[in-house]
């Protein structure tokens, strides 16, 4: 549904950066804040993708985009793309921290590669973005955007890596958000519940090569779309904290307050692990 008509001012004309903004969450985000006016650079892996995009937002939303390639594991990368950005537009308003891979393999199983690389990707890659664009952000009293998870405070089955990097992000950027809460520079952190993108299909396993998973028996899936508005409308808002409404209250209460309750009756559903019946004896 086309919304600018209806779309508040707040984030027309601002400049969004967005990492890992050509698929899923990412793209849906970047989508719904052309519609509200916005202009946006897009960090993402494969030239042909931003291409696309790119052009997308022009035909059908007539935003102006820069999308540019950018490992943000890398620094340096990182660094150039901001400096790119600052010189297209003028600096940056507004950074959407969404870039992110996963894994699905015991602890024991998995690699030291495939922690360095989730923790690289997932914590890293927002410290570097967030290191480059903090000057422009202060300068504009800007805001910082974290995706994180459900297993930010719901450990997951066999996402030993991803729920570290997670658990990471909110203690760098709940820090962040204290040291900069007289600096007119916002940060939220946003936790999805599960979320129809390839995230899953592009997983690592266990000695970090990207293999077919099998169907997951997960909850409730929202789209994209449903969690870029909602994003969307918390930023307008300026919130701290954005918990999505398909992540099940009772798991975050219960792996808080009950863990011992949480991993005997949810954490093997929220892992995606068919329940086994019970043994006696």
């Amino acid at each position: 549904m086309y919304r600018k008509v209806f779309a508040s001012k707040i984030f027309d004309r601002k400049v969004v950066l967005i990492s890992g903004g050509c698929a899923g969450i990412g793209r849906a985000l970047a989508v719904r804040l052309a519609q509200a006016g916005a202009r946006l650079v897009i960090l993402d892996l494969q030239q042909p993708a931003l291409d696309s995009l790119v052009q997308h937002l022009a035909d059908h939303h007539n935003a102006e985009a820069l999308g540019l390639v950018c490992d943000v594991a890398d620094a340096e990368a990182v660094q150039r793309a901001v400096a790119l950005a600052v010189e297209r537009f003028g600096g940056i308003d507004v950074l959407v921290n969404n870039a992110g891979i996963t894994h699905r393999s015991s602890f024991a199983d998995t690699e030291l590669a495939v922690f360095q690389r989730v923790m690289a990707v997932n914590y890293f890659g927002a410290l570097h973005c967030t290191k480059a664009a903090l000057p422009s952000l202060l300068a504009r009293g800007g805001q910082i955007i974290v995706l994180s998870s459900l297993s930010g405070f719901s450990p997951l089955l066999y996402r030993s890596a991803y729920n570290a990097s997670k658990h990471a992000l909110h203690g760098l950027f709940e820090t962040l958000r204290y040291e900069l809460k007289d600096s007119g520079v916002g940060v939220m952190l946003v936790c999805p519940g599960f979320t129809a993108t390839d995230l899953r299909k592009n997983a690592l396993v266990g000695d970090g090569s990207v293999a077919a998973q099998p169907p997951l028996a997960m909850g409730k899936v929202a789209s994209p779309q449903d969690v870029a508005e909602a994003i969307y409308l918390a930023a307008l808002k300026r919130k701290r904290l954005l918990i999505l409404n398909n992540v099940d209250w009772r798991a975050r209460i219960l792996a808080r307050f009950f863990p011992r309750l949480f991993e005997r009756i949810l954490l093997p559903r929220l892992s995606g692990m068919k329940p086994q019946a019970s043994r006696r004896g």
